[in-house]
């Protein structure tokens, strides 16, 4: 959520002036809650936090929602927004974005060789090294995939993609080499695409796994974890983590209001350094994060 300094936003910064409100927008940082439990873990009667509640609603901050309970409906709440950016600036014309979290499971095509497979944090889906599985419904649950050559695609969905002039595109994701089991000097050049436009590669030096990855599950035995790469696309060219990766820009990449954006991650069998692919979501290697999407807006 992006707002001006000024009077229209007073409900936000009213809400954002008491320390209880402040206190459940922590609580929920971590989880929803319902009414009565945040009432108990702060310490104030249910009327008061019901108060609070609806002020942190009306401001569009929470959604609250009726589940069931022992005695009927009861409400639970949940963040809203997760960011608030203020501007000072009154002639600022603010930039409009929207984000997208794409479970590494949910590629919509692929095409790869073994070594290959797919994990979630309970354990794997499927057989190593059969390529079979790629297409087991199981798959949306993988936390971690990994592939010797070929593709997976992913769809960045047509309803994030408005008629006004884009900015900026940026995904971050957690990649690195496949070597099986794991090998330290292992370098893979690891391409990528936009609706079928190559926009560059980047080479990882390696498949990490001498040092256990922060949210690698204890099971795991083998890749830990993998660097955190940002692609950004703008009027201007392609970069990566702040470098110039290629020429390629926006206007390039034939992107069309409504329309969806298929962004393609590939190790090719003739590439300099094919070295494979593995891609870490949420519960495996240094960031709890799946592959993740922002469009912004002039």
């Amino acid at each position: 959520m992006r707002i001006r300094a000024n009077v229209k936003h007073m409900n936000i910064f009213q809400c954002l002036s008491s320390e209880t409100r402040i206190r459940v927008l922590e609580l929920l940082a971590d989880k929803p809650r319902s009414v009565g439990e945040l009432a108990n873990e702060l310490g104030v009667s249910s009327a008061i936090m019901t108060r609070h509640i609806t002020m942190l609603e009306e401001a569009g901050l929470i959604n609250c929602t009726g589940i069931p309970g022992k005695r009927g409906l009861k409400k639970e709440c949940s963040l809203k927004e997760t960011e608030i950016s203020i501007s000072l600036k009154k002639e600022e014309r603010l930039k409009e974005f929207y984000t997208i979290s794409i479970p590494v499971g949910q590629y919509i095509s692929y095409e790869i060789q073994p070594t290959c497979g797919l994990a979630s944090v309970d354990g794997y889906i499927g057989l190593c090294d059969d390529q079979r599985y790629f297409s087991s419904p199981e798959r949306v649950k993988a936390s971690i995939l990994w592939f010797q050559s070929g593709f997976v695609e992913y769809c960045i969905p047509g309803y994030i993609v408005t008629s006004r002039t884009i900015h900026s595109i940026e995904i971050s994701l957690e990649i690195c080499s496949e070597y099986p089991s794991f090998k330290e000097d292992w370098p893979s050049d690891i391409y990528f695409y936009i609706n079928g436009v190559f926009i560059g590669y980047w080479t990882s030096p390696g498949d990490f796994g001498e040092k256990r990855g922060i949210y690698t599950p204890e099971w795991w035995r083998a890749t830990q974890y993998g660097l955190l790469k940002i692609i950004k696309i703008t009027k201007d060219g392609t970069c990566l983590d702040g470098m110039r990766l290629s020429d390629v820009t926006l206007e390039e990449l034939n992107i069309q209001s409504g329309k969806d954006i298929i962004f393609r991650i590939s190790s090719p069998a003739d590439a300099k350094n094919p070295g494979g692919v593995n891609i870490f979501g949420k519960g495996f290697g240094n960031y709890d994060q799946d592959i993740e999407v922002r469009i912004e807006y002039e």
